[in-house]
């Protein structure tokens, strides 16, 4: 069992340069996605990703906001799949909030562009895997 798991789960999603969103089609089927990591997070219950409005994902959200996603360290090969719901966002407070210098070459309307929202991810639960063993928590 870990000792302490938002430490060691924490410190695991922070040091991954990706993040795998999965989101659920229309049909039932889960749709995965790797992702640039999220802009921010508290603890290991929310996580901030940007991401464009227009896209298949956000519309996949809107119609059904049961989610996962998943954090994987190749170097020591464990991960961690959170599990919960993801919101659309696209309130100015919290597009302004997870913006980034640099940003513009993504949408070059800026904090503004209408084609730039938030997805706000919320884990209810998880699975942590790690030494050739699984444990499940609740977040």
């Amino acid at each position: 069992m870990m000792r302490n798991p938002e430490q060691t789960i924490g410190n695991l999603i922070d040091k991954q340069g990706v993040a795998f969103i999965a989101s659920v089609d229309g049909d039932g089927f889960p749709n995965m996605k790797a992702m640039l990591p999220p802009r921010k997070r508290e603890g290991v219950r929310e996580f901030w990703f940007t991401t464009n409005t227009s896209s298949m994902r956000v519309a996949q959200y809107r119609e059904n906001p049961n989610a996962s996603i998943y954090f994987y360290d190749k170097r020591f090969f464990r991960g961690v799949q959170l599990i919960g719901a993801m919101e659309v966002l696209a309130d100015t407070f919290t597009k302004e909030l997870i913006w980034r210098d640099g940003d513009t070459q993504y949408y070059p309307g800026g904090v503004t562009d209408p084609d730039y929202c938030v997805l706000k991810f919320i884990a209810r639960k998880g699975r942590y895997y790690s030494n050739f063993k699984s444990e499940d928590f609740e977040v």
